[in-house]
């Protein structure tokens, strides 16, 4: 048993002095095969404890409907860091932001009204359910209990959002109620607003930031004299978008911010040690000046890559803990063997408008209608309805898209309209009228800032010119496992509309590989079934990372939704080589977001 307590200023360890040495790392981000190795690597660099958050949504992503095996298996990764040595804090909050599908959230929480974190009855009561879930899950490994979770968070970056200090209170109440008798915290960026908004007088608080440790530290000591120092969240790279530069930071930058922190003599916690992947649809997105996607690659330039290898910044990492007196906790494991398949033919050919009956059930509506309205989350949506004509010189608008939509008159494309580009279209409808649909791609709901109530699909409605459309089928295609599995295939057809393409890979050797999709526009690929995430032309990612421990001796299937054309010879690569794009040194372009913090402290 291990308690982790506060006493006159600093942290201690069963009443012995300690400082927190942890790095992130999400096991939702992590196939589980390949959790212990991420975890043996965090301890060989001289962590001695891991931290994650817990995502709401990846464990109730249906109303009701609760998971937990799997890569949802929250208690397996935590007993295997215990089993590792390390130490473990967690951050179940209902809303973690993490550049996660809506923060967290599940999206059926936007089927209602309900106000989102603050004292709302109708959330609190959602929100208690999902707890009396997964709580008693997590009390058993307490440290109190003999466990390895030392403290747990009650909100997550509330002062960012608001300033409800009844709902933080509630939460925390909550939590105590059900057994967390572990330290409890909040986590905050160093700004007077932040700080304020976020915290509780009788809960321990910690701060978050990426530079500028003296400001940050001294700017937390306004308003918390004998807290020990503590940061959650130190970021030490960032994350990326769609149709943006590859973020990288430093090394050397890394590593003199993180000396600075160890000779401040606080703790930390490095945001991220190992961020992993938004495998499927679970990439959440910005909203500042306009709409933001993240890409499916979670590297988050950080010290351990995506597919798991160690970087000059993990090198730079161990040479200031050697500084500081700090060891390796174990023998570093060995990489991870890369493969080179090489190229794949995707022969069979699946269109969409031929498969919309054995994807979905129609639904009549009046008016267009978000997909939360229709019980869907994620995916997409297909809006149809006939036009009566003659209509010449005339445009199209969709008020508004949520947040790509591809628009077709009689099944030829009309063109695409885009949340952060949302220009009408030129229509012109023949004497004898036509059908027509748009197909909308949810490209992720915003995790962070005052615009995280995201519906997805057209919200607010179709017209041409003034003229609203009514009299709408609508198709909802969330594209799970078992609808794609569904589908019937026949020979390659260059149609110019969406299809499903699907070919074979039979192997021996299981190793990491890379799949590029040079000459692909955009889309989804699943690999044996699994959704591996989501393709772009316009960058920055270049290749999808996947994990050996999803490819099987023999054959395996590799299915490709393209919303646009395939190339002519529809053949995908396997390599063993990663290609994030082109990249932005932070410290150059850098992170509004981050600079918009640490300007208030200047």
């Amino acid at each position: 048993m291990s308690i982790l307590t506060i006493s006159k200023g600093q942290y201690e360890l069963d009443g012995k002095p300690f400082r927190i040495l942890s790095g992130a790392i999400h096991y939702f981000r992590v196939v589980p095969a390949y959790w212990q190795d991420r975890l043996q690597k965090l301890k060989a660099c001289g962590f001695n404890t891991v931290e994650t958050y817990i995502p709401w949504n990846f464990h109730e992503a249906e109303e009701g409907r609760f998971d937990f095996e799997g890569m949802a298996n929250i208690e397996r990764f935590i007993q295997l860091a215990g089993e590792i040595g390390l130490h473990v804090i967690v951050r179940p909050s209902p809303y973690i932001c993490a550049e996660w599908e809506f923060g967290g959230l599940p999206a059926w929480l936007l089927e209602s009204e309900m106000q989102l974190r603050c004292m709302d009855k109708q959330y609190l009561a959602k929100v208690d359910r999902y707890y009396d879930e997964l709580i008693p899950r997590l009390a058993p490994l307490l440290s109190t209990n003999g466990g390895p979770i030392i403290a747990v968070q009650v909100e997550n970056e509330y002062g960012s959002y608001g300033n409800d200090t009844a709902y933080l209170t509630y939460l925390r109440e909550g939590l105590i109620s059900r057994g967390m008798n572990v330290l409890l915290f909040t986590s905050d960026g160093p700004t007077d607003e932040m700080l304020i908004g976020g915290t509780l007088t009788d809960v321990h608080a910690t701060v978050n930031f990426g530079s500028r440790v003296s400001d940050s530290f001294a700017k937390f000591r306004e308003h918390r004299q004998d807290d020990p120092l503590m940061v959650m969240e130190y970021w030490n790279g960032w994350f990326d978008h769609w149709m943006k530069p590859h973020h990288v930071r430093d090394a050397s930058d890394v590593a003199t911010v993180l000396d600075e922190i160890l000779s401040a003599g606080a703790s930390v916690n490095m945001y991220m040690f190992h961020g992993g992947t938004n495998f499927g649809f679970y990439n959440g997105a910005n909203y500042g000046e306009t709409y933001e996607p993240t890409i499916t690659s979670y590297d988050y330039d950080a010290p351990l890559t995506e597919w798991g290898d160690v970087t000059e910044k993990y090198e730079a990492v161990r040479q200031v803990f050697e500084k500081h007196g700090i060891e390796p906790g174990c023998e570093l494991p060995a990489p991870t063997p890369k493969i080179a398949y090489g190229k794949v033919s995707l022969q069979e050919c699946s269109p969409l408008f031929s498969q919309l009956d054995q994807l979905s059930v129609p639904v009549q509506q009046t008016s267009v209608q978000p997909m939360e309205k229709l019980g869907q989350s994620y995916g997409f949506i297909m809006y149809s309805t006939e036009l009566k004509g003659p209509r010449h010189g005339q445009k199209l608008y969709l008020q508004e898209v949520r947040d790509r939509a591809q628009v077709y008159l009689n099944g030829e494309l009309l063109g695409t309209i885009e949340r952060w580009n949302p220009q009408p279209l030129p229509i012109h409808v023949p004497k004898e009228g036509g059908r027509l649909d748009i197909l909308v791609e949810n490209m992720g709901r915003v995790n962070y800032g005052p615009m995280l109530r995201d519906a997805k699909g057209i919200t607010e409605g179709v017209r041409i010119d003034n003229q609203f459309q009514y009299d709408w089928t609508i198709r909802t295609l969330p594209l799970t496992p078992q609808s794609v599995a569904s589908l019937q295939y026949g020979e390659l057809m260059n149609i110019g509309q969406p299809a499903f393409h699907r070919g074979y890979l039979d192997i021996e050797d299981i190793g990491d590989t890379f799949l590029r999709l040079d000459g692909w526009k955009k889309g989804v690929v699943w690999i044996n079934g699994f959704n591996l995430g989501r393709y772009y032309e316009a960058g920055p990612q270049r290749a999808l990372y996947i994990p050996g421990p999803l490819l099987r001796q023999g054959v395996n299937e590799i299915v490709v939704f393209e919303l646009e054309q395939c190339p002519e010879d529809a053949t995908v690569t396997l390599t063993d080589v990663p290609d994030l794009g082109n990249t932005a040194v932070m410290d150059e372009s850098v992170l509004n977001f981050v600079q918009e913090q640490e300007d208030q402290l200047v």
